[in-house]
């Protein structure tokens, strides 16, 4: 850590935490160790979390956080000062920024809290009053770590052991869908894999011709079934998959919420996927994963005090920025081989 300035609050004075994380899946859920670092040393104070609508039930229910402002993901110019207002009525003690982003770091600037934490951003040194480099000189550190270096640097104490992920339970209408879901396609039993099919982008994805195979000789093992998994947009090419595996492969891509999905995994023999949202549920649970890493490095992003094995290639232009493809031919992703993820999941199975 690199504090720029001394604190202006003391360590035991935060009575109200204002923590900005506006998206995505894994980002959000990676910030959860700090948020129980925090309510650990400060039991007493008041922590609100600053999250858009369409991530809420990754935290709704979290009982180390006491409330939640939701915001739309495209907020109006309109509505947005009188979210600013609503932030300053409350006179926070201390803002952590975990996102930085445009609108995250705005939020932060506006709130007017006595203290504001954040990362070491071009451009954006004045908005906060310490601030800590996502990085260290030569070496990469871990997204929690980071997290937990913002709570550090606003002169909390963390202690080891470090807190887990954290993912609020499904509620009984979700686990009751589960449950039937479970009985009525033949899965009581069965050794399930979860695949995720998904990517984000195309620097992310393994490709279908590949999943389809892989898919397809999981389900050939004994007593193996295996789930695909992954957003609506990845349904149509779930079918893909599904045309050329086995029937026995079962699609519910475009089918779970966030919750649902935590139970499939959760109940699930194995996790497959790339880094991503999915595979940072799936580190939520007991359920072993392996992940398949092309642009990013597992030293920033693997899946945290997770059983996992994580596949990867040393290529001299990982990692990217995800905007182009330098050799042209994705080809972090590209070298890994259907043999290579079956290597990997036998040992699970």
């Amino acid at each position: 850590m690199n504090r720029k300035d001394r604190p202006r609050t003391s360590p035991s004075s935060p009575r109200k935490v204002l923590l900005i994380r506006l998206r995505r899946i894994g980002d959000i859920i990676m910030t959860t160790p700090a948020v129980a670092a925090l309510k650990r040393a400060l039991p007493q104070a008041s922590l609100t979390y600053v999250v858009e609508e369409p991530y809420h039930r990754l935290i709704g229910g979290n009982p180390d956080i006491d409330e939640i402002i939701l915001i739309p993901p495209h907020q109006s110019i309109l509505s947005f000062p009188g979210f600013i207002r609503r932030v300053r009525r409350e006179k926070y003690d201390l803002v952590i920024d975990f996102h930085g982003g445009p609108r995250a770091s705005r939020i932060a600037w506006l709130s007017r809290a006595r203290l504001k934490v954040g990362y070491e951003l071009k451009h954006k040194g004045f908005i906060y009053d310490i601030r800590v480099p996502r990085h260290r000189e030569g070496a990469p550190v871990h997204s929690v770590e980071n997290h937990l270096n913002l709570v550090r640097a606003a002169g909390i104490e963390v202690h080891e052991p470090w807190p887990r992920l954290n993912f609020p339970a499904a509620g009984k209408e979700e686990t009751e869908r589960i449950d039937k879901l479970w009985v009525d396609r033949g899965l009581a039993g069965a050794k399930v894999v979860v695949l995720h099919v998904g990517a984000g982008n195309t620097f992310r994805d393994w490709g279908h011709q590949k999943l389809g195979g892989l898919a397809g000789r999981l389900a050939g093992l004994l007593g193996v079934r295996v789930i695909l998994i992954g957003s609506a947009l990845d349904a149509p090419r779930a079918e893909e998959i599904r045309k050329i595996s086995p029937k026995s492969v079962l699609s519910l891509a475009g089918e779970l919420n966030l919750a649902e999905l935590r139970e499939v995994i959760g109940r699930a023999a194995l996790f497959i996927g790339p880094d991503s949202g999915p595979m940072h549920i799936a580190a939520t649970t007991s359920t072993p994963i392996v992940a398949l890493f092309g642009p990013t490095l597992p030293a920033n992003f693997s899946p945290w005090q997770a059983r996992a094995t994580l596949l990867e290639k040393p290529l001299d232009c990982r990692p990217c920025k995800q905007r182009k493809c330098r050799t042209e031919d994705f080809r972090c992703l590209e070298l890994i081989t259907v043999d290579e993820v079956l290597k990997a999941c036998l040992p699970y199975l």
